[in-house]
């Protein structure tokens, strides 16, 4: 049963973002410094931390990263795949730039700055994690975030809920595959049990439970999954920052040494987001789609799923891997970036409506 504020055929009301939402780029430099300091102080602690594992999955993050997750997926609404022939042109655009422009062009980005231009600046011996993280990064197209966005940009609801529902359900099957054919273009040695492993922990798993969830609550009508869902909302951001105090706890020392690897690391994501994101929306034009379908398409092709990229960077490579860090610069730079291209999209209907 759908949740009926979702599935209404009138636009989404622009609705602010709450206070973890708007600042979510303070809240993550404050962990930056959190973590750093905790991690030059208590060395010995973040690295017993480390070493809590079982089959090479830490679990004191492995318990934080289904606390991200779960409740993000819980939106998504894999009943709303019917719509999709609904929106044909603009799923094909979205489907478009997030599994065939979108990873390929983050591989070709981060040979060009990170494996040659900016390779004297960046320590050698992490050139091949950090390619690694921005492939990751881009390889998991934004989930639950895509629907504030469509909200600010007055975004039809339903193209929103049927293009997060197919992308995830292509997400289960492609997002290995395609991790692992561009890790091996990019000459980096495929960990291939750990990123199976990583699949079925960050993605199968955590989808199955947030649907049961989902299905229970929805069974109790709207209003019950409506007052789950602002209960449990907050999870998802207070177990990303723990995890980033964690991550920059074994990250500290690199940082200290090179704090210039974090703005390095971020011009390739900027220049990914810009692309994508005008890509998409000149496509949509170029079809003949709806402004309200346009913006949703072309916001999710430029944001990314982050927790599973963090999620998943910290298992194939570890803590203090260049990997991890990678995709916490795209977390880093995600909202204001993100509000930036919403007041494009927004400011620039009256040129879109007139082909």
């Amino acid at each position: 049963m759908p949740v009926q504020c979702e599935v209404t055929n009138k636009p989404l009301a622009a609705a602010p973002l709450n206070i973890f939402e708007r600042y979510l780029t303070v809240w993550v430099f404050l962990c930056i410094v959190a973590g750093i300091g905790a991690g030059q102080l208590a060395p010995g602690l973040f690295r017993a931390v480390g070493h809590l594992e079982v089959a090479n999955v830490n679990l004191p993050v492995g318990l934080l990263i289904w606390v991200m997750i779960i409740p993000m997926l819980m939106k998504v609404d894999f009943g709303a795949l019917h719509e999709v022939k609904n929106h044909v042109r603009g799923i094909g655009v979205t489907l478009f730039v997030n599994w065939v422009v979108k990873p390929f062009s983050m591989a070709f980005l981060g040979w060009l700055f990170v494996r040659n231009l900016f390779a004297p600046m960046l320590p050698a011996g992490q050139i091949d994690s950090y390619i690694a993280g921005l492939i990751l990064l881009a390889a998991a197209p934004c989930t639950a975030m895509v629907f504030v966005w469509s909200r600010l940009t007055g975004g039809d609801p339903l193209f929103t809920l049927s293009q997060v529902a197919i992308n995830d359900s292509i997400m289960v099957f492609a997002f290995a595959p395609i991790v692992g054919l561009l890790l091996g273009i990019s000459a980096i040695t495929v960990p291939w049990g750990t990123l199976i492993t990583s699949v079925v922990l960050y993605i199968v798993i955590p989808v199955l439970l947030a649907q049961l969830w989902r299905k229970s609550l929805l069974s109790r009508g709207p209003s019950a999954f409506e007052a789950a869902m602002a209960k449990i909302g907050p999870w998802s951001i207070s177990a990303l920052l723990a995890t980033l105090v964690l991550l920059f706890a074994f990250q500290g020392e690199a940082i200290l040494k090179q704090p210039l690897v974090i703005a390095l690391l971020a011009v390739p994501i900027l220049i990914q987001v810009f692309f994508n994101s005008a890509l998409a929306y000149w496509l949509n034009r170029l079809a003949g789609e709806k402004h309200n379908v346009a913006c949703p398409s072309a916001l999710i092709g430029a944001s990314n799923f982050f927790e599973l990229a963090v999620a998943a960077a910290i298992s194939l490579f570890g803590f203090e891997s260049g990997a991890a860090l990678a995709t916490v610069v795209g977390v880093l730079i995600e909202v204001p970036v993100m509000l930036l291209v919403v007041k494009v999209v927004n400011s620039s209907k009256d040129w879109y409506e007139h082909a």
